[in-house]
Parts: C-alpha cells; sequence; structure tokens
C-alpha cells in the first residue's frame, strides 16, 4: 500500500492486521481478534490498572485510526476498519478484568457472539451513535454494543455456572 509510514501503520490497525480486507463479514472477521487481544495482554501478568489503562489508550486511540482510515479510504465507515469491533472486547470483558478472571475460551466464545448479535442488530440506541462525526461515530456504535454484550456474557456466565 502506497503512502507514508504512518499512513501504512494506520491502515494495518484500522483493519485488524488485514483482516478487515476478508471479503465475507469483516467486522465477524476483526471481531475474532478482539478475545485473543484481551486474552494477550492479560497473560503479561499487568495490575488491574495497566490493564485498564491498555484498555482506555486502546479505544482513545481508536477516534484517530477509524477516523484516519475512512478519510484514507474515501467513506463514512468503511468495512475494512475493524479496529473499532476489536477496541470493543476491552468493554465486552470489563467484568472479567474487574474481577480477576482470565478470559478462557468459553468466555471468549460467548463473548464474540454477544457482541456480534449487537453490533450487527444495533438496537436503539446504539444505531444512533454511528451518526456522531468522524472515528468517534465508527467507535462509538461498537462501543455501545459492547455494554449490552458485556451485561449479556455476565447473566449467562452467571447462569451457566448456576447449573
Amino acid at each position: 500500500m502506497a503512502g507514508s509510514a504512518r499512513d501504512r501503520i494506520v491502515m494495518l490497525l484500522a483493519t485488524g492486521l488485514g483482516t478487515g480486507y476478508c471479503p465475507k463479514a469483516p467486522g465477524t472477521a476483526g471481531s475474532l481478534l478482539g478475545p485473543l487481544l484481551i486474552r494477550g495482554v492479560q497473560e503479561t501478568g499487568w495490575p488491574l490498572a495497566g490493564l485498564l489503562c491498555a484498555g482506555v489508550l486502546f479505544i482513545a486511540l481508536g477516534i484517530p485510526v477509524c477516523g484516519l482510515a475512512a478519510r484514507k479510504l474515501g467513506t463514512g465507515d468503511p468495512g475494512a476498519v475493524v479496529y473499532d469491533e476489536i477496541a470493543a472486547f476491552w468493554i465486552v470483558f470489563l467484568p472479567h478484568l474487574l474481577e480477576g478472571r482470565t478470559v478462557g475460551i468459553v468466555a471468549a466464545v460467548g463473548g464474540f457472539l454477544w457482541f456480534r448479535l449487537f453490533d450487527i442488530l444495533k438496537p436503539w440506541p446504539i444505531r444512533k451513535l454511528e451518526h456522531l462525526p468522524d472515528g468517534a461515530g465508527i467507535m462509538a456504535d461498537d462501543l455501545g454494543a459492547a455494554v449490552p454484550a458485556a451485561l449479556c456474557l455476565y447473566a449467562t456466565e452467571r447462569i451457566l455456572s448456576g447449573l
């Protein structure tokens, strides 16, 4: 891809290391990286404050990354930009982080499924968040979808652990 080193880095991040170029369901392909990212960061052994700072920085970085990538691709919310889907998993797995629980395979699959459901359906008021300008709008609807996904994952795990 032509352009400056900054442009190449932005596009690499924005497209989830290229997963956003998947011809079918790029958001789903990019979302697969979210649970892996969170689990990988948990494996560093950082304390809770470090994990939360990493999440805040990752989410905050998404606004300019997604905005720059959208301008480079010439559209408002390009399908190839999946950084927003990946970043949302910091919220999906926030209860795990706060409780010091590791994101295992069951949580990863459950969180992935709940997030994709809310991200695809975009129930009110999540869909309205897309109308925010630039990178904020690209990020906000996915972060919004992550909130009910986190709540549903938490409830699902509690119900299953009681069986």
